[in-house]
């Protein structure tokens, strides 16, 4: 095996880094000897971590952008792996030996990335051993050196040997093959081998054409998408595989290399370059910033974590954001400008495959046979056909009529056809005029067709991916790739309300009947439809702006709704529905919704059935379009059950009968369920509870608590645990009847949190006997009902084991697995809020804080330690967040009003909520 090598060239590897070869040759090989293995390892260590080093350096200082770095680290790897090779021919020679005929010449070739003359600190090399035929024994010795001294030297390479022919058969059975050889660039060896390769390799694509590459290539991007995120706009973004992502322009430069054999973007632009002129200069120069800052993120996230970490997770955001000089800027934290800037580099990055890709596959493939469409009305708005795809007319001009893009999204809506590639990239370079028609009232009046008709989330994603959303709505434009640091929402604002817009239609179709059944059905019976979809449109329209979203929200709202062509009543709704889009889930969520107040107060804000149709649709919208693990049965359950108790008030139902009528019919409902019962068991039962006891629950549940007294009675049973699973609400209903004592809901919540329950709700009735009836509603981690039975039996005997003391509850807590790391970065700091206007008879405690094993444990101890009775908790986790809210009386059943007693509540509760940082964390009281 020949591995001699070819004269340096000028800009080859080795002349781009004079710095590092020839001083290193000379030190491996004096005066033309090799030196022992073992010196010469350590000869390369020293020389690898120079070079990992100095590329470092300069790079965290910003003397380099992350282009830059990646070419420079692989022109001093070329140099690297030069000296390996020279050593590798001085170790092993070739030649005849004993009379014995050469071995085949092989050339060293660098493939994949490191093909391309770029590597990340942590990336793999990749080498090809290249020779006319196959080596022979000490041609294998050779390659077997080369690689053990890079292993040794903890390198990651991938390797493969040979032939120029097995390269090109290879590359037609395997395109995954033939886009690593399409990097394929000379290192040292037989250069003549190259050569040849090269040759051969560029007459094989032009044989093969560019058809079948692109269809592989397409294939393997939406794959890639599929398993890494089909929108560039997840929160926690791949920055190499995600869509928007490095390897999303790489294909695109494959693609040019294959039809164009073009080394650069740049040579894409002008008359006279290869397909007349594919790119403008401007688009080639947003190519190049793309590219250069997802290099300086990804070189960022490798020297963050030490290791070739392509995701940008919560933990490594900050960090990164700071390294790149993103500071906080108005109301907007560092990070978020940091993210956002990355969300429209990968909106960018989108729109120029959308571009460029038809663009590459007309110019090597021919323009395609464009056909009059099939019908007067597509003909009449412009609108052709080219392999079964709409696209505009030849003819037409957009920039002269910027309302046929409109016209074709609907015309592609309406007849179920697919855009051309071409619409595409007319879309994206035209999006511009869309600022002509925000005055043009039948354009408005084709978006706001488009934004309430059939497949909406799919024209209004396109829309906003070609650029068209963000010209023609201004305010659009402002929550375009603006995240929020949290771990609840998983898209995007825009990207979100999209979602929001599909689930729309999805409740439309009935395709969520099951999971979201009186949404699916009120969606039929409102009469503000076009209203409801631009409500949706734009109920996070003013997020990022600091103050209340909802609030400027409604105010956008009045601006643009009669510019879209909406009445002033659909107008007034639009406005009053944004306002107001956080109101269910705030109410069913974090107040206690058998309480009457409660119901009469969003009843008051509501006022008429339609809104409140209108509002639970939308709030059933919004939620399912957070993320995947949001939405559940018992979110689902909550919001039916206080959507029927408003409509009752509004229905005139709930405010007529009074509160001593209301508990005498549930007594009277619950006495006729209990006909096996004694006469004077069933008096017993029905004088153990207060009146807030018999409006808490159904006569079931009032026969089922009947049967549990008795048998704890009978038996004189000081402690007794009945669990349910309730599976339509994904929850398991756990009752604790046992003699009542400060502090009982904290060691019961911390006997759950041992168990790995989650308490998601709960009441807690102190009956006439002295003893605690207290019903607790628990979900597994993932969100469902609790309901293994090994798991139930031992969530009763760890509560029994709390109650008494033999259950070490902090000891026991603190064993529980903690978050991951990726989490801990988002901040959530301690905050109380104390309420006395939420209800006439308890005072409400809202504590916002991170959550964790034990919280609810914590907190409720601190309640219970300031002398307070609790009578019932709501519990809700966004994310990381936990938002808990407690009714709580004083000893003698009266709200806390006393101002010194609200200081010390408000003290102990941030203590509970943020531990040794609680000092400094701020609170906020509401009390009358």
């Amino acid at each position: 095996m020949s591995l001699a090598h070819a004269p340096d060239a000028a800009g080859s590897p080795a002349a781009e880094a004079p710095e590092v070869l020839p001083d290193l040759v000379a030190a491996l090989l004096p005066g033309g000897r090799p030196i022992p293995r073992d010196e010469a390892l350590g000869q390369l260590r020293r020389q690898l971590g120079r070079i990992q080093g100095k590329v470092q350096r300069a790079f965290e200082a910003h003397e380099l952008s992350g282009l830059a770095a990646a070419r420079w680290l692989a022109a001093l790897t070329d140099g690297l792996v030069g000296a390996i090779h020279a050593y590798t021919i001085a170790m092993v020679p070739s030649g005849p030996e004993g009379g014995t005929q050469a071995e085949p010449s092989v050339a060293l070739i660098a493939t994949g990335g490191y093909g391309r003359g770029v590597l990340a600190p942590y990336s793999d090399i990749d080498l090809l051993f290249l020779s006319d035929q196959p080596v022979g024994p000490q041609g294998r010795r050779a390659v077997e050196f080369m690689l053990y001294l890079l292993w040794d030297l903890g390198l990651k390479v991938g390797h493969a040997t040979r032939t120029v022919a097995e390269c090109i058969e290879d590359a037609r059975g395997d395109a995954t093959i033939q886009t690593a050889l399409i990097d394929a660039r000379y290192l040292a060896g037989d250069a003549t081998v190259h050569a040849r390769f090269d040759a051969a390799f560029a007459a094989f694509r032009k044989q093969s054409g560019l058809a079948a590459f692109l269809a592989a290539k397409r294939a393997e991007r939406s794959a890639r998408h599929a398993r890494y995120g089909d929108s560039p706009f997840l929160v926690e973004p791949h920055v190499k595989e995600g869509r928007g992502g490095l390897r999303d322009l790489q294909t695109l430069y494959w693609l040019a290399r294959h039809a164009f054999g073009v080394q650069r973007m740049p040579e894409l632009v002008g008359k006279d370059s290869p397909g007349g002129g594919l790119l403008t200069p401007q688009e080639a120069r947003a190519i190049r910033r793309a590219w250069n800052f997802l290099w300086t993120v990804r070189f960022h996230l490798h020297y963050v974590t030490g290791r070739a970490e392509e995701r940008l997770t919560f933990d490594l955001q900050p960090v990164v954001g700071a390294r790149m000089g993103y500071t906080r800027h108005g109301v907007q934290d560092g990070v978020e400008r940091f993210m956002k800037h990355l969300f429209l580099t990968a909106r960018d990055v989108v729109r120029l495959t959308r571009l460029l890709e038809p663009a590459i596959e007309r110019a090597a493939l021919g323009v395609p046979a464009v056909l009059p469409a099939g019908d007067a009305g597509l003909a009449q708005a412009g609108i052709a056909l080219a392999d079964g795809k709409a696209l505009f007319s030849p003819d037409r001009d957009v920039a002269a009529d910027p309302a046929i893009m409109l016209r074709l999204v609907r015309a592609a809506r309406d007849r179920g056809l697919e855009l051309h590639p071409l619409a595409h990239r007319a879309l994206v370079r035209n999006a511009r005029y869309a600022v002509r028609l925000r005055d043009d009232a039948d354009a408005n009046a084709l978006f706001l067709d488009i934004l309430s008709g059939r497949d909406a989330a799919r024209w209004m994603r396109t829309l906003n991916e070609v650029g068209f959303l963000s010209r023609f709505i201004p305010d659009w434009a402002r929550i375009v790739g603006l995240m929020q640091f949290d771990t609840y929402h998983v898209f995007t604002v825009e990207e979100h309300t999209i979602e929001a817009i599909g689930v729309l239609g999805a409740l439309e179709r009935g395709d969520l009947a099951e999971i979201a059944p009186v949404a699916s059905e009120l969606i039929g019976q409102v009469q503000s439809r076009r209203a409801l979809y631009v409500a949706v449109l734009l109920h996070d329209i003013a997020k990022g702006r600091g103050g209340d979203h909802s609030e400027l929200g409604a105010e956008i709202a009045l601006d643009l709704c009669p510019r879209l062509g909406l009445t002033p009543e659909e107008t007034e709704t639009v406005s009053w529905l944004v306002l107001n889009h956080l109101l269910v889930s705030q109410t069913a969520f974090k107040r206690d919704i058998d309480d009457p107040k409660t119901i009469l107060d969003i009843a008051e804000t509501v006022q008429s059935p339609e809104r409140l149709r209108l509002l639970l649709v939308l709030t059933v919208a919004d939620m399912r379009a957070v993320g995947p693990k949001v939405w559940n049965g018992w979110k689902a359950t909550l919001l039916r059950e206080l959507y029927w108790r408003v409509a009752e008030v509004l229905a005139g139902g709930l405010s007529v009968p009074e509160r001593d009528t209301r508990v005498a019919r549930a007594r009277a409902a619950a006495a006729a369920l209990l006909d096996d019962l004694t006469e004077a068991e069933r008096e017993h039962f029905l004088s153990l509870g207060y009146p807030g006891y018999w409006l808490s629950f159904d006569p079931e549940t009032h026969a089922r608590h009947a049967h549990m007294i008795r048998e704890a009675e009978r038996d004189a049973a000081p402690l007794t645990v009945r669990s349910r699973v309730i599976e339509a609400r994904a929850v398991t209903e756990v009752t604790v009847y046992c003699t009542d004592h400060p502090g009982l809901f904290s060691r019961i919540a911390g006997a759950l949190a041992v168990a790995g329950a989650s308490i998601v709700d709960a009441r807690i009735h102190t009956m006439t006997n002295g003893m605690a009836l207290d019903t607790f509603w628990v979900q597994d981690a993932a969100g469902g009902a609790f309901d293994a039975p090994h798991r139930l039996a031992r969530l009763a005997v760890l509560i029994e084991q709390s109650l008494s003391g033999r259950l070490r509850l902090e000891a026991e807590i603190g064993k529980l697995r903690r978050e991951p790391a990726r989490l801990r970065a988002v901040q959530i700091p301690p905050r109380v809020v104390i309420d006395n206007h939420a209800s006439n008879s308890h005072t409400v405690i809202e504590v916002n804080g991170r959550d964790r094993p034990g919280l609810l444990h914590d907190v409720t101890a601190a309640i219970s330690e300031q002398g307070l009775q609790i009578g019932s908790a709501h519990i809700t986790t966004y994310g990381v967040r936990a938002v808990d809210v407690f009714y709580v009386k004083d000893v003698f059943g009266l709200k806390v009003e006393n101002e010194r007693k609200l200081k010390a509540l408000r003290d102990a509760l941030v203590g509970a909520l943020g531990g040794p940082e609680a000092a400094t964390a701020e609170a906020e009281v509401r009390a009358v």
